[in-house]
């Protein structure tokens, strides 16, 4: 017996995969996996089967035109194709948690493409599927553009690729944000981009804080925010939240000793600091004020808007060390502060690239 894909397409109508299938059991074809995709011209079936050796791939065509299939494309397989689809994808997935820059090669294998190159820049031509040749968007400023001699692309394998190449570019910059600080008085901490995992340490660190420094976070006396609230901080629709935390001597366990949110809105974000009174005053509020300025300049932001309470000295002191232009406006007790971002994100991310 010998391993076999075949992929063609068929009219999506009841019964027609069956008429299908019964012309490959005809001739002793064993199916061992299928998958169906849904196209515009039908539903496109690709089978794993196990033929009998004397079947060759004039045969197999013959077989599946007698089913009412067309359009049909058939290569010999590997032991390795009997993992099924979503096995391959898993695997592929954690390949890309691992290495992210794996991203090429994980959808050469998930596809089967001859050739993937990437390029900078918008695609010169739509994203999608264009019979043997795909495009996706890196969502980094990028596209792949992939090619094979055969079968076409379908959509269900464009989502799939999609996925992986979002998967990559999410563990790449969640990567590149986690940073070891070392404070001016020798310590050291660990910053990295929150999740909605961070809840329990988060509602710790606000148990820490002094009324006074929460007074100086929110602008208001309600004391702590709610559970629901500090969750949606910890995953911003737009934006970025990072916290600072400290690991125990042991390396066991790890708390969080400080918060800083920016909150996309329209092209501006605001910016906002919680750092735990222990912490505060030790060059750990500017570190995390420059990674997200600097996050929201390489994303694309006009300017980042601060809310500052007219007595944090510390803060607005802290607003200046940026050695940023900055527009102060006062309304009471709260000073506005603006921070105009004048880079063009485009020729940034080329630059980066």
């Amino acid at each position: 017996m010998t391993l076999w894909r075949i992929r063609a397409t068929v009219d999506d109508r009841p019964g027609y995969l069956s008429v299908l299938t019964a012309s490959l059991a005809l001739r002793g074809v064993n199916i061992l996996a299928v998958q169906v995709h849904t196209t515009e011209a039908g539903a496109v079936d690709d089978f794993l089967v196990d033929a009998p050796d004397a079947l060759d791939e004039t045969d197999l065509l013959a077989a599946v035109e007698k089913g009412r299939g067309r359009d049909c494309w058939v290569e010999r397989s590997e032991v390795r194709g009997l993992a099924d689809q979503p096995t391959r994808v898993l695997g592929l997935a954690s390949r890309l948690v691992r290495d992210p820059d794996a991203a090429g090669e994980a959808l050469r294998t998930l596809l089967g493409a001859d050739m993937v190159t990437w390029r900078p820049g918008p695609a010169a031509g739509p994203v999608g599927v264009e019979g043997t040749r795909l495009r996706l968007a890196d969502g980094d400023g990028g596209v792949f553009e992939l090619s094979r001699p055969a079968p076409d692309f379908t959509p269900a394998e464009y989502a799939r690729a999609q996925a992986l190449v979002e998967l990559a570019v999410t563990v790449a910059r969640r990567s590149a944000e986690q940073v070891t600080l070392i404070l001016p008085d020798g310590s050291e901490l660990g910053v990295r981009p929150a999740g909605p995992d961070d809840l329990t340490a988060v509602l710790r660190l606000h148990e820490q804080c002094s009324a006074r420094t929460l007074h100086r976070r929110y602008l208001s006396g309600a004391g702590r925010p709610s559970p629901d609230r500090l969750r949606r901080l910890l995953d911003p629709a737009r934006g970025m939240t990072l916290v600072a935390v400290e690991t125990d001597p042991a390396g066991a366990a790890e708390s969080v000793v400080a918060m800083a949110n920016l909150l996309g809105e329209g092209d501006q974000a605001e910016a906002a600091l919680l750092v735990r009174d222990d912490r505060q005053r030790r060059g750990l509020g500017g570190a995390l004020l420059r990674r997200l300025v600097t996050h929201a300049d390489r994303t694309g932001y006009a300017a980042v808007e601060l809310h500052v309470h007219a007595a944090n000295t510390p803060m607005l002191r802290t607003l200046h060390r940026l050695g940023r232009p900055m527009r102060l406006e006062r309304d009471g007790a709260v000073v506005t502060v603006t921070l105009p971002l004048a880079a063009n994100h485009c020729a940034t991310e080329v630059q980066r690239r």
